[in-house]
């Protein structure tokens, strides 16, 4: 069952698709997930994926991403 807790997943470094990935994980567990990623492909992997699952999807700032589950 997901939490209300946010959780931090950082992914500077990885190659996609690999924040998309641990994103995913940490979506199972949390309603919110902030991502740090500095793969060029990354915001469009992770608006992919949000889109997929029907999440919430905002670019924070530069290599920063928020994925939240629409109440």
């Amino acid at each position: 069952m997901p939490t209300n807790d946010p959780v931090h997943v950082n992914a500077r470094g990885m190659k996609c698709p690999w924040p998309a990935l641990r994103a995913a994980r940490a979506m199972r567990s949390a309603d919110l997930v902030t991502v740090e990623a500095d793969d060029p492909n990354a915001a469009r992997e992770l608006e992919a994926l949000t889109r997929q699952h029907g999440w919430g999807f905002a670019e924070t700032a530069p290599d920063r991403f928020q994925l939240s589950r629409n109440s």
